[in-house]
C-alpha cells in the first residue's frame, strides 16, 4: 500500500511537469503590494485576482466547490453566473433543519441587487427590492430565519482580511491557497459592509408588519431596582400567548431582537430581559447576586399583562442558563419549563472549578459588567490579558494583587476571591442541595464533551436528579464546544463545520439545538409530541461511533466498570496502568519546584504534556469499548505540603502512537471530599482521596489503542498556584515555594472507567 501511494505521488509530481500550466496547488497569482494599504487598490485587484482564480478553477461538482466558486464569481463581478452557481448549490444542498433551508439566502439578496443594478436601478433601491422580493412572501418562521442571517458581527473576519493584508506586503504575488482565502474574507467584509447601512430600515419595515415591538419596557422590582425587557409578539390571531423569557447580562440590542424575533416566529410572547443596570435600567450592573429575585419578578410581570396565558418558559446558554436555574430556585408560579445549555454554575464552574481560581475569568466583568452595554474592546483585547496573567507569574505576587498589576480596580473579582470555599455566598446563588427537590418543571439541558464544557450543566442535572428523581429531567449532549452547545451544528458550513477543537465530528451529531428549543417548549406548551431524540433522561453521542445512546441517568449510562491501578512499574517514559493490582506497595515519585518561572512563555506540545505530570499506560485493548459517563478513582499518597491543585487526564493512544485527549478532572485536594468545606493535608502522613471527575464523556476506544492517564500538578500563568501552605491561597506568594513539592503516590491508587459495550 505504501509502495502504491508513492508510485501515485510520483505519477501526479510527472504530470505536473508536463503541464504547460502549473498545479493549481503551486500556481502563483498577481496582487499589487499597494493593495495591502490602500483600499482603493484593493478593490481594483480583486475583481482581477478572482478573475484568475475562475480560470483555474476545477470544474467539481461537490458543495465546496460550488461554494468556493459562487464567491469568487461576485468578486469578480459575474453576478449571473454566480446566481446560477447558487442554484446549483440549492440542489446539492441536504436539508435537516429550518436554518439549512434558508442557508445562502442573504447571498441571493445580495446578487438579486447586483443584477439590477447592473441593468441600471440605483443600488439602493435594487437591494430594497431584492429584499422584499426573497422575504415578504415567506411566512414568520422562515422569514425570522433569512433575517438572522443578516445579524452577524465581521469584526473577526475583518481581523482575518487584515491579517492576510499584512502578510502579502512588500509581495507581488499570493498563492492559490492564501488567495482564495483573501477573497472568501473579503467577499464577506464586502456584502456585510453593504447591508450594514441598507438592511435595518428594511428588517425594521417587515417586522413592523408581522410583529408588536416594545423595545425598552422598564420592570420595576421590590427593592426599587429596575430592568430594561423588550417584547416582541406577533400580530396574527390576537390571543393570550405563553411566553419564553431569555434574562441575560450580554445585552445586544441586535442580537437581542433576532432572538425575539425567532421566539415570535414560533407562536410565543417573546421577552429578552437585561439584568438590572443593563440596558435602560438606571441601576449598577451587579453579576449574580440580584438575578434570581429580578428574573422571578421578571415573570410575575409577564404572568399579568394581558397578552400573558400565565405561562412562562425560560431559555439561554452560559450566564443565560445560570439566571434560569437562579430563578427557579425563587420557584414563581409562572415559570414552568426550562431549557439551560452549557450552563454556568457559579462557584463550581466560574470563577472557580473545584475551589481552583482560573483568570479567564478576570477580565470578565470588565467585558460585562461596567457598562449599560458590552465592552468587546475589552474582552477582545486578548494580548492585554494574556500579558497580565504572564506578568503576575513572574512576579510571584499574590493572586489578591492581580488587579493592582494591571492598574486598575476590579471590585467583583476581589469580592469572588474572598470566597474560596463553595459557602454562602455562592450557595445563595442559585439552587443548593434540598432546594432541588422544591422544584418540579421540565428541564432540558444540552451541553458539549469538548472545550472544558458540561461541568456546570452536569451539576445541575446530576443534583436535580438526586433531589426529584421523578421530575421531567433530561440531558442531550454531544461532541460540541460553548457556541455549538447552544445552538447546535447546522449553521456551519463547509470542512470546518465538521471539526470541533480539533475533534472530526461523527454525522450523527449533527443536530440544530435552536430548533429543538422550539420543539421542546411546543412539547410543554401546545401539546406536541415530545422531541424524538428525548427517548431517555440522558441522550448522548458516542463519538468516533457516530450513534447516540439514551439512558434512564448519568449511572446507567455505562454496564461495568474497568479499574485500572497506578503502578510503579516502567514502561519506557511512563509506567504501567495496570488491572491487576500490584503486589507490593511501591510508589511513583514527583517533584514540582512551585518557585520557578522559567516556563512562563512555554508552549505545551500537541498530544501528550508530561511537563509536571506522571503517566500511566495501559496494555493494548483487545477488544473496542465505550468510555461513557464519568471516571472515578482514589489517589493514595504523601506530600510534603497540606495542600495542592491536580489534573488528572485521559487520553486515548491510538495504535499509530498518537495521543488523544478524552476528559479531565481538575481539583484542589482539600476540597475533593466536601468543596463547601477545606479539609487540609497532613504533611508526611499518608493520605487517601477518594474523588468522582465533573466532566462526562462518551469516547470509542477501538481495539489496539491504549487508556493513558496522566497525574499532573497545578503551576500555570493562567490559574491560581496553590503553594500548599494551607493559607488562603489568594495570599500565597512566591516566598511560600521556599521548598519544592514532593508527592509520592502509591499502588493503591486507582481510576475507575465506566464502560459500556461498543455497539455497531
Amino acid at each position: 500500500m505504501t509502495n502504491m501511494r508513492t508510485i501515485t505521488a510520483l505519477c501526479a509530481a510527472v504530470l505536473c511537469a508536463f503541464m504547460t500550466r502549473p498545479c493549481a496547488a503551486d500556481q502563483r497569482y498577481h496582487i499589487p503590494s499597494a493593495a495591502a494599504d490602500d483600499s482603493a487598490s484593493l478593490a481594483a485587484a480583486m475583481p482581477r485576482l478572482a478573475a484568475a482564480l475562475i480560470a483555474s478553477h476545477r470544474a467539481a461538482g461537490r458543495a465546496t466547490d460550488l461554494d468556493e466558486l459562487f464567491r469568487l464569481q461576485i468578486v469578480a463581478g459575474r453576478y449571473a453566473a454566480a446566481r446560477a452557481t447558487l442554484g446549483a448549490l440549492h440542489r446539492l444542498q441536504r436539508v435537516s433543519s429550518p436554518w439549512d433551508a434558508t442557508a445562502y439566502a442573504q447571498y441571493d439578496i445580495f446578487v438579486r441587487a447586483k443584477i439590477l443594478a447592473a441593468e441600471g436601478v440605483p443600488f439602493d433601491e435594487a437591494f430594497a427590492r431584492s429584499f422584499r422580493h426573497v422575504v415578504r412572501p415567506l411566512d414568520d418562521r422562515r422569514s425570522a430565519l433569512v433575517v438572522r442571517r443578516f445579524v452577524v458581527r465581521t469584526a473577526s473576519v475583518r481581523d482575518d482580511l487584515r491579517a492576510a493584508l499584512n502578510r502579502q506586503r512588500g509581495k507581488a504575488d499570493i498563492s492559490r491557497a492564501d488567495a482564495l482565502r483573501l477573497v472568501h474574507d473579503y467577499q464577506l467584509v464586502d456584502m456585510y459592509d453593504a447591508f450594514a447601512r441598507r438592511s435595518p430600515a428594511l428588517i425594521a419595515a417587515d417586522d413592523a408588519r408581522r410583529y408588536v415591538v416594545e423595545n425598552d419596557r422598564l420592570i420595576a422590582t421590590a427593592d426599587g431596582a429596575r430592568i430594561c425587557a423588550l417584547v416582541v409578539r406577533p400580530r396574527s390571531a390576537a390571543r393570550r400567548r405563553p411566553a419564553l423569557l431569555a434574562f441575560t447580562i450580554y445585552g445586544d440590542r441586535e442580537v437581542d431582537l433576532s432572538e425575539a424575533r425567532r421566539t415570535a416566529s414560533n407562536g410565543y410572547v417573546a421577552v429578552e430581559a437585561l439584568t438590572r443596570g443593563k440596558g435602560c435600567s438606571p441601576d449598577v450592573p451587579v453579576p449574580y447576586e440580584h438575578d434570581g429575585a429580578d428574573a422571578a419578578t421578571v415573570i410575575r410581570w409577564i404572568a399579568r399583562q394581558n397578552w400573558s396565558d400565565g405561562r412562562v418558559g425560560m431559555f439561554g446558554g452560559s450566564y443565560n442558563s445560570f439566571t434560569q436555574w437562579a430563578a427557579a430556585k425563587q420557584m414563581p408560579p409562572a415559570l414552568k419549563a426550562l431549557m439551560p445549555a452549557v450552563s454556568n454554575a457559579p462557584g463550581i464552574d466560574t470563577p472557580m472549578e473545584s475551589n481552583v481560581f482560573q483568570s479567564f475569568s478576570y477580565d470578565w466583568p470588565f467585558y460585562a459588567a461596567t457598562g449599560k452595554w458590552l465592552d468587546a474592546s475589552t474582552q477582545g483585547d486578548r494580548p492585554h490579558w494574556l500579558a497580565l496573567q504572564q506578568k503576575w507569574y513572574v512576579s510571584g505576587a499574590s493572586y489578591r494583587s492581580m488587579d493592582r498589576i494591571d492598574g486598575r480596580p476590579n471590585p467583583i473579582w476581589d469580592r469572588w476571591l474572598r470566597h474560596p470555599s463553595y459557602d454562602a455566598y455562592w450557595q445563595r446563588l442559585v439552587p443548593y442541595k434540598r432546594d432541588f427537590a422544591r422544584i418540579d418543571i421540565p428541564v432540558l439541558t444540552t451541553d458539549g464533551y469538548l472545550a472544558g464544557q458540561n461541568v456546570g450543566g452536569l451539576y445541575y442535572h446530576m443534583q436535580y436528579h438526586a433531589y426529584n428523581p421523578r421530575a421531567e429531567n433530561y440531558l442531550v449532549i454531544g461532541p460540541y464546544d460553548h457556541i455549538r452547545g447552544q445552538r447546535g451544528t447546522v449553521s456551519s458550513f463547509g470542512p470546518e463545520a465538521n471539526v470541533i477543537a480539533g475533534y472530526p465530528i461523527d454525522p450523527a451529531a449533527h443536530i440544530d439545538i435552536e430548533e429543538l428549543r422550539y420543539r421542546w417548549f411546543d412539547y410543554i406548551f401546545k401539546g406536541a409530541h415530545r422531541p424524538a431524540i428525548l427517548r431517555g433522561r440522558v441522550n448522548y453521542e458516542v463519538m468516533g461511533a457516530n450513534r447516540w445512546k439514551h439512558a434512564a441517568s448519568v449511572d446507567a449510562m455505562h454496564d461495568r466498570i474497568l479499574r485500572f491501578h497506578l503502578s510503579a512499574q516502567r514502561i519506557g517514559g511512563m509506567y504501567r496502568l495496570a488491572e491487576r493490582r500490584p503486589s507490593g506497595d511501591a510508589g511513583v515519585g514527583q517533584i514540582v519546584d512551585l518557585a520557578d518561572r522559567s516556563d512562563v512563555k512555554r508552549v505545551p506540545p500537541a498530544g501528550l504534556d508530561t511537563y509536571l505530570g506522571v503517566a500511566f499506560q495501559s496494555a493494548s485493548l483487545t477488544k473496542p469499548f465505550d468510555l461513557t459517563g464519568l471516571f472515578s478513582g482514589r489517589l493514595d499518597f504523601v506530600t510534603n505540603k497540606r495542600d495542592f491543585d491536580f489534573t488528572i487526564s485521559l487520553y486515548e493512544q491510538t495504535p499509530r502512537g498518537t495521543y488523544v485527549p478524552i476528559t479531565y478532572f481538575m481539583a484542589r485536594a482539600s476540597y475533593v471530599e466536601d468543596h463547601a468545606h477545606r479539609r487540609l493535608l497532613t504533611p508526611g502522613k499518608r493520605m487517601r482521596l477518594d474523588f468522582t471527575a465533573n466532566r462526562l464523556a462518551s469516547w470509542r476506544f477501538p481495539a489496539g489503542s491504549r487508556l493513558v492517564v496522566l497525574l499532573s500538578v497545578v503551576k500555570d500563568p493562567g490559574i491560581q498556584i496553590n503553594y500548599g501552605t494551607g493559607k488562603d491561597v489568594s495570599d500565597e506568594t512566591i516566598a511560600d515555594a521556599k521548598v519544592p513539592l514532593r508527592i509520592t503516590w502509591f499502588a493503591r491508587s486507582f481510576v475507575d472507567i465506566p464502560v459500556s459495550k461498543a455497539t455497531p
